[in-house]
């Protein structure tokens, strides 16, 4: 594990498992979460050769928790710094959610800078609100509502946020480890990228993505409607859908199996472009 500096002060906390690994995996978590969401993935893609890279980003888990930062731009910067930092050449790019959306931020703003093959797990894209020619997601005021809880009482907000995330039965324990996990952010770092998560549009970046990308949503979504996933196909240049019908916003968990073999083909190579499955 090690820190790396992004800006002056602002410190970035990453994991280098297998790093002796012949391929590369770095992967971006969702809100409010942090790198340990992934941990059912990194339990087995270092079997398989790869190099796994995850990181907490800025306000979320043990990387720094600084005031400012939140927007998709400067997100997609701290990619940037880390992915030159360790020398970072085709790579697989992995973001769920929030972390999906500032991977297709990345692939716009930095040219796809060291990315060969992008995947975007629930994608919080291109738009997580409701807009004009875009009735998918939740409405802004929704979202402000969410935010007010954030101030008032964030641990009851993150549990129902939980119970929503999920389409298959969990156990006690591993509820209480999602929300622990949850709970490890910084409150202003999970305001401030709620802010981002309701405002920012990616319209415009998806015409931008130049590498084979595959798109990973679960049709059982309550946070972010599949329909989203089927727009990202759409705009996205050859661009593939994997669609998992028992499965909710939490797609890397909810049919671990299927899940974990189809993201193992996708990053092995294993499936042409432009071929979509279905669970």
């Amino acid at each position: 594990m090690i820190y790396i500096e992004t800006e002056p002060g602002v410190r970035i906390y990453v994991e280098d498992l297998n790093p002796g690994g012949d391929r590369t995996v770095l992967f971006i978590h969702g809100w409010p979460l942090n790198h340990h969401m992934f941990e059912y993935q990194l339990d087995q893609l270092p079997k398989y050769g790869f190099r796994c890279i995850s990181l907490d980003l800025r306000g979320f888990g043990r990387s720094d928790h600084p005031w400012q930062g939140y927007n998709y731009n400067r997100l997609a910067d701290d990619i940037r710094v880390i992915i030159d930092a360790m020398g970072l050449r085709y790579i697989t790019l992995a973001g769920f959610s929030v972390g999906g959306a500032v991977a297709i931020r990345y692939m716009s703003r930095h040219r796809g800078h060291g990315v060969s093959r992008l995947a975007l797990l629930a994608a919080a894209a291109p738009s997580f609100t409701k807009q004009k020619g875009y009735p998918f997601g939740q409405t802004k005021e929704e979202i402000n509502r969410q935010i007010m809880q954030l101030y008032t009482d964030r641990p009851k907000l993150l549990k129902e946020f939980g119970r929503k995330f999920f389409a298959t039965r969990l156990s006690p324990e591993f509820e209480e480890w999602f929300l622990r996990m949850g709970l490890e952010a910084s409150g202003h770092g999970t305001i401030n990228t709620s802010f981002s998560l309701r405002d920012e549009d990616l319209g415009g970046d998806l015409p931008h993505i130049r590498v084979p990308t595959a798109i990973f949503h679960g049709e059982q979504d309550r946070i972010v409607p599949v329909q989203s996933a089927e727009a990202l196909q759409r705009n996205i240049p050859g661009s593939m859908l994997y669609r998992f019908r028992a499965s909710g916003h939490g797609v890397f968990y909810d049919e671990l199996d299927k899940f974990n073999s189809a993201f193992l083909d996708f990053v092995s190579g294993k499936l042409p472009v432009g071929q979509g499955i279905e669970s």
